[in-house]
């Protein structure tokens, strides 16, 4: 029997990597695209020896061409994380717009239903709490997060005008903080940040008070939302993420005790337009998907502890002393 095929785009990043790995056991042929920018080749290169698996070093913003059948896309190309999309902010905006916009553009040609990967940013700083998907978002347009907050929301009406006017078989997933093994050391985010900071020794840095919230959803989990979604029939946004909020302050001090280290914390100005709270209501997901998280935080610590310390030591020694943001 031929197997499916998908393209996933960002392939070479945190999730897109993990979503390869999934396809790949679950039959499928995988097409995996990425142009590098901020992607990892390591995080794929186990895929590259099978004869299912194919990779394309290309950027989306810019005309996609796949040649035969596809069955499904998921596009999960962007920069994800603060220090990235206040780097590049051009680049970022234009792979949420022109990206989409082909990828769309290729379902329709192809016939393939696309997932779109947005996020729980497209929230802002929310008024409501916990964030359910009726809510519309304090976002400030021109603010230096803007960039990524706007370019995912712009997503979202771009894949919803496509559903409408053109048919696309479409899914949307607003995916909320994410951790586990291949993400990036340097990539500006609390979890990283805190546990780079903790294997080099130093004091860890919480942004304001730390009384700020995030919801930490593990890796594994995600992905299984994100393939349950797929597979479903439901073409509104859905949230996947873990409810279990914590305050950074809290998450610092959780980190302390896994690392073992005796470092202080040491507070810094709360950085523009930082969220306050974030908490995904995951009843949609429940009643559509049959989905909860499985993955205790203390375990997906645990695992993405021991991935970090495992890298060469060389590689956290160089990290930046500073993060941007407890994203």
């Amino acid at each position: 029997m031929k197997r499916k095929r998908v393209l996933i785009t960002g392939a070479a990043g945190f999730l897109g990597s993990h979503l390869a790995d999934r396809f790949i056991k679950e039959g499928y042929h995988v097409i995996g695209m990425d142009n590098l920018i901020t992607g990892d080749l390591r995080n794929i290169g186990h895929l590259f020896k099978l004869e299912q698996f194919e990779f394309y070093h290309h950027d989306v913003s810019k005309f996609i061409h796949i040649p035969g059948d596809l069955d499904f896309i998921l596009h999960f190309a962007s920069p994800a994380s603060p220090i990235d999309y206040l780097k590049i902010p051009i680049q970022t905006l234009k792979v949420g717009s022109l990206g989409t916009h082909n990828c769309l553009g290729l379902a329709k040609a192809k016939n393939a239903r696309i997932l779109v990967a947005s996020t729980s940013e497209v929230y802002g700083d929310p008024l409501v709490h916990p964030q359910t998907e009726e809510y519309w978002g304090n976002v400030n347009p021109v603010g230096p997060r803007g960039v990524y907050d706007e370019a995912k929301r712009f997503q979202e009406a771009m894949t919803m005008a496509y559903h409408t006017f053109h048919h696309v078989d479409t899914r949307i997933v607003r995916i909320f903080n994410t951790y586990g093994p291949r993400m990036r050391l340097n990539d500006g985010r609390a979890l990283p940040a805190f546990i780079g900071q903790a294997l080099r020794g130093e004091d860890l840095t919480v942004f304001g008070d730390g009384s700020q919230t995030r919801s930490f959803c593990y890796v594994d989990d995600l992905i299984e939302g994100i393939y349950r979604l797929l597979m479903s029939n439901y073409h509104f946004p859905v949230n996947i993420g873990n409810p279990d909020e914590i305050s950074l302050l809290d998450f610092a001090k959780e980190i302390l005790e896994l690392t073992g280290n005796k470092v202080k914390i040491v507070f810094k100005p709360l950085p523009v337009d930082d969220p306050k709270q974030r908490e995904p209501d995951i009843t949609k997901a429940k009643q559509i998907l049959g989905w909860e998280p499985k993955v205790n935080r203390k375990e997906g610590l645990k695992i993405t502890y021991n991935y970090f310390k495992s890298l060469p030591e060389e590689e956290w020694r160089k990290q930046p002393k500073e993060f941007v943001s407890n994203k």
